[in-house]
């Protein structure tokens, strides 16, 4: 890391272009663009299109470019980067052949006459919208994304545009695999732009993972028509019984330091009971952290010098 530019992203910010993006998501019926009762066949369209993502995410080379890509613009070491990517093809397996149709399953209810009964359908929002962080770059838009077009969403993607590059890769990588170019619109920009889109466009549902400001500020603007993931301050508390020492001091430095700790399950705060402080947890965890260093992924640079 020299500060060198490495990556260009472009910018949606002209009338144009956010009218492209507006225009896009209003073209999308109320009734998506599949349901069980219309283009039933695009539920084994994307069975099909897991399949030949699963099959080129076992590739080895695909399974490593994904993984240094990680690497380029998220401090991780390589065993978390490749986790992530294999996390993602695991979710991708579990929705190969028939169970896109299955995930949609109705339901009938007898009524208490003949000739009476209740029918329940899974139906999709129509058009939504997906806001993703920079700390997970492929696994949490993947997995939300592809479960917004399984149901027959027509969706706008917005990731960090610190690290879209990562999932512009994924998204030609899903249109070399049969998915329907034109299902996500995927748009680099700020958040003012994006919210432009959001409220110009007919968004039915928008699921955004971020801050805690950011997530308030959704729910007043779009009035509740949002779903949360938001930001987590995770407790650790060691009670009085000290066993496993080795293993539960490395737990606590993995679960503070892994991913520079730009993770949800971040341990944000350790309360040890003082026969832990006396065992030596804390040297210990010193000496653990002392170990992490840029080289190897196991500490990323310096985000912010304050959370102001």
């Amino acid at each position: 890391m020299n500060g060198e530019k490495f990556i260009e992203v472009p910018e949606t910010n002209t009338e144009s272009e956010i009218k492209e993006f507006i225009d896009s998501m209003n073209r999308c019926p109320k009734s998506g663009l599949h349901n069980p009762l219309k283009n039933p066949d695009r539920y084994l369209l994307y069975g099909e299109v897991c399949k030949r993502l699963v099959t080129a995410m076992q590739e080895p080379e695909v399974e490593d470019f994904f993984a240094k890509l990680v690497q380029r613009v998220v401090g991780k070491s390589d065993a978390q980067a490749r986790a992530e990517v294999v996390v993602t093809r695991k979710m991708l397996e579990n929705f190969c052949g028939d169970n896109v149709r299955f995930l949609l399953k109705s339901f009938n209810v007898p009524g208490d006459y003949q000739g009476q009964y209740s029918t329940g359908y899974r139906f999709p929002y129509g058009s939504c919208a997906l806001i993703t962080p920079f700390n997970f770059p492929i696994e949490i838009p993947v997995l939300q994304m592809m479960g917004a077009v399984f149901c027959g969403n027509k969706l706008v993607f917005k990731g960090d545009p610190r690290v879209s590059i990562v999932m512009d890769q994924f998204l030609r990588l899903m249109d070399h695999c049969g998915a329907p170019p034109t299902d996500i619109d995927f748009i680099n920009s700020g958040g003012q732009v994006m919210e432009r889109v959001l409220l110009g466009a007919n968004i039915k549902m928008t699921q955004f993972t971020g801050s805690s400001k950011v997530a308030h500020h959704l729910v007043d603007k779009l009035k509740g028509k949002v779903r949360i993931e938001d930001a987590g301050f995770d407790w650790k508390i060691l009670g009085p019984d000290v066993r496993e020492f080795d293993y539960v001091a490395w737990q606590c430095d993995q679960d503070a330091y892994a991913a520079s700790g730009q993770k949800c399950s971040a341990q944000s705060i350790l309360f040890a009971h003082e026969k832990w402080v006396k065992a030596g947890l804390i040297q210990k965890l010193k000496d653990l952290a002392a170990r992490r260093k840029l080289d190897d992924g196991t500490i990323g640079p310096v985000l912010t010098w304050n959370n102001e």
